[in-house]
């Protein structure tokens, strides 16, 4: 049940919206999660300001307005064209077969039960916590924005040690949609991050294949590029175990479902295009601001592939949609975009130290296995091999420059570090990580040119001496593949990239079952209102997500030294010695700190006030076991409010 809430979470809005607009098919399908996503990007400004709490019935209600809306442009857009145009036909779409859609179905399974059955063995289950830097602080936001009704970014500052600073920007599409379903169902918090992961990853093949299917590539090629989108490792395991970056990752796997939109700009259909284009860039922008900057490429590749003659397009009949996106992208996306230049600065200063030699990256890149020890050499080679079958075919043409413009982009941020490449990989906080994770969507689909080039050639040699049908015979060329390129790599890579997403997935350091049993002690014995306080550098930076206790401390980072948090970080256990202690643990309600064994990073920088405490008169220890013990501050009893429990009676280890 809790699988099916999520998924109809990231679906149904989506596809409400868009079969109202005019999408259908397999492009409606993948551009479920896009719309979803923009439909909440949108009204989170729009609810919060008009008082409206940000709630499922509500977020509901504010589907069915947008699609209803969308739905009466559509009718009057067709009205008005009918008119104006009797002259005109509508497009004709090349027609597939039910063998076409059954083998494009097939190679969609085979790319979601790969990725499934990858994150599920990765994951080591559901309620494991991911024990990521950045993991806390997602967590942390989806709590607050479902007990708060309000999903606005200048309001949750106080998770970032920001309390009341309202400019605070940071896109929260992706909390403010997991917010909705928190809790419900018996949706707890890691069940319902974890789960939005298996979403996300569904999504993908399916994306591929409405992409693939849009700009005309046959059918086993899509087949084939579906199948092994979850093959690769560097999109999307590496940026799940590492950060994790899931807002970032949801927006690199919502790029496919997009491409597929893009092609209606060239065969318009009402007004189908401009406007999912526009839901879809807000809703980018409000997952990840430089997935914004990266659909901007592709669309300026696709542009030089249509002035060079390699897509075809009817300027005359295309130029309104045109004319209808470029608006709707600016008037959606632009108010989205505006909040986060407060912080730009931040992030375009960010640098990461090189990880390759110029020729290491460039092999990266080659063999489509950005940061990887050892290049996936099965899928690599004939992901190659497909770029230049798509040159030769002129198939796609602007996926090969993409390939060419972000490949290259990562094996100079791997490999270099100069002013130039820190300003032009600076939205994307100079991370050749997340540049990596750009790579892998050109090789699915030069994979897939490569699968039906290969069995088409098979199907050639082989039917002047076989008697049988020539789609039959490449089919079998493409199972032949199929089994050759599975088995060399072991199931789809299934285990190396298992390997991968297990790295942060263990029961600890940064949190462990014991640390969660002593936040779930805190959940029982705090009442609302009441702080803990905490050590920044341990896993108690996740207890308001896990057990809706309220920390000092919210961030791996800490409070800046000039607040009442971070003055306690340092002086805590000096309680007696300096009387402003005192004050700000009864300003923050602050009855109990509790003290971790786990560490976020083997050098991450203590609350030496905290990790300093020893149990004497003034910290009297009411629970220990084996990952985190919880002292009770003497004298601070007074700050409890109407109806908390009082713990200190409270044995050891419950």
């Amino acid at each position: 049940m809790n699988v099916v809430l999520i998924l109809l979470a990231f679906w149904v809005p989506g596809l409400v919206f868009g079969a109202a607009i005019g999408l259908r098919g397999w492009t409606l399908a993948a551009a479920g999660p896009l719309l979803t996503f923009g439909i909440v990007a949108l009204g989170v400004p729009v609810l919060g300001d008009l008082g409206i709490r940000w709630n499922l019935l509500d977020v509901a209600l504010w589907t069915v307005v947008l699609a209803l809306v969308g739905f009466a442009i559509g009718f009057g857009v067709r009205r008005f064209t009918a008119r104006r145009h009797p002259e005109r036909e509508p497009e004709e779409k090349p027609a597939r077969s039910v063998r076409d859609h059954v083998l494009i179905g097939l190679g969609v399974f085979v790319g979601m039960a790969v990725g499934a059955v990858t994150f599920f063995r990765g994951t080591n289950g559901i309620d494991r916590v991911q024990q990521g830097w950045d993991a806390p602080f997602h967590a942390n936001l989806v709590r607050w924005i479902a007990e708060h009704g309000d999903a606005r970014p200048s309001t949750v500052g106080t998770i970032a040690n920001l309390p009341n600073q309202t400019d605070y920007f940071y896109p929260d599409t992706y909390h403010a949609l997991l917010a909705l379903v928190f809790d419900k169902a018996g949706l707890t918090m890691m069940p319902t991050l974890n789960l939005a992961v298996l979403a996300v990853i569904l999504s993908v093949p399916l994306g591929v294949a409405a992409m693939c299917r849009a700009w005309h590539m046959p059918p086993l090629g899509i087949a084939a590029a579906a199948a092994v989108t979850t093959w690769f490792t560097a999109f999307p395991y590496d940026s799940l175990w590492r950060g994790p970056l899931w807002p970032y990752v949801a927006g690199v796997a919502m790029i496919p479902a997009m491409l597929a939109i893009a092609k209606l700009l060239l065969k318009p259909m009402g007004i189908a295009g401009p406007v999912a284009i526009g839901v879809g860039v807000a809703g980018l922008t409000g997952l990840h601001t430089s997935i914004v900057f990266v659909i901007a490429v592709y669309f300026i590749l696709i542009l030089l592939a249509v002035l060079f003659r390699w897509e075809k397009i009817d300027w005359r009949r295309s130029g309104p949609s045109l004319i209808a996106t470029v608006v709707l992208a600016a008037v959606l996306g632009v108010p989205l975009v505006l909040p986060s230049l407060y912080n730009v600065g931040g992030v375009t200063s960010a640098t990461w130290a090189s990880e390759a030699t110029v020729s290491g990256g460039l092999g990266e890149t080659i063999t489509f296995s950005p940061m990887a020890d050892f290049p996936q050499w099965w899928i690599g080679i004939p992901a190659i091999i497909g770029v230049f079958l798509m040159v030769r075919h002129r198939r796609m043409m602007w996926m090969v420059g993409a390939y060419i413009v972000f490949g290259g982009l990562f094996a100079a941020t791997v490999s270099l570090e100069t002013p130039l490449i820190h300003t032009i990989t600076g939205v994307f906080y100079n991370d050749h990580w997340r540049i990596a994770a750009l790579v892998p969507l050109a090789g699915s689909v030069a994979f897939g040119e490569f699968t039906h080039t290969v069995s088409g050639w098979f199907a050639r040699k082989v039917g002047s001496r076989v008697k049988l049908q020539p789609a039959t015979l490449g089919l079998i060329g493409a199972v032949l593949i199929a089994l050759v390129v599975g088995g060399l790599s072991r199931g789809g890579y299934i285990g190396r990239n298992t390997a991968r997403l297990e790295i942060n997935y263990g029961d600890g350091p940064t949190v462990s079952k014991a640390e969660e049993a002593a936040y779930q002690w805190l959940g029982q014995h705090t009442s609302p209102g009441e702080r803990v306080m905490n050590d920044k550098a341990d896993g108690s930076v996740w207890m308001y997500a896990l057990a809706g206790v309220t920390p000092v401390e919210w961030t791996f980072y800490g409070a800046e030294p000039d607040t009442e948090a971070g003055y306690l970080s340092v002086w805590l256990d000096d309680i007696e010695q300096y009387p402003q202690v005192r004050k700000d643990l009864t300003d923050l309600h602050v009855r109990y700190v509790i003290v971790g064994k786990g560490k976020a990073t083997p050098t991450a920088e203590q609350s030496v006030g905290v990790a300093d405490i020893v149990a004497g008169p003034d910290f009297h220890e009411v629970f220990r076991n084996d990952g985190a013990t919880i002292y009770q501050i003497e004298g601070q009893q007074g700050v409890v409010a109407a109806g908390a429990s009082p713990g200190s009676a409270a044995p050891h280890g419950q």
